[in-house]
């Protein structure tokens, strides 16, 4: 079985909770079901200018992660119309 890749928008931050937490999340849930799983954080500069699609296109979902505002606003949007364009499965939170 191919690793499921998950591309996690946001601005990593290794001292706030919820983006260590989200490593861990996603670590317990490829456990519980026995999938493998690679994942990536996705600095949303990265995003802006019209670079989304081509950054975005590996990974089979995205997570949009906790933490705004963002340091580039424009490619956190990009993300969101990725998935909304190529019916890719999203979770923002």
């Amino acid at each position: 079985m191919d690793a499921i890749r998950v591309g996690v928008i946001g601005d990593y931050d290794p001292d706030f909770v919820a983006h260590t937490t989200t490593d861990t999340s996603l670590r317990h849930a490829a456990d519980h079901l026995g999938a493998p799983l690679e994942f990536e954080w996705v600095p949303t500069p990265a995003l802006a200018g019209g670079d989304a699609a081509a950054r975005l296109e590996p990974f089979d979902g995205l997570w949009v992660s906790a933490g705004s505002p963002y340091r580039a606003r424009d490619g956190a949007f990009a993300a969101l119309r990725f998935a909304r364009e190529r019916d890719r499965p999203m979770v923002a939170t």
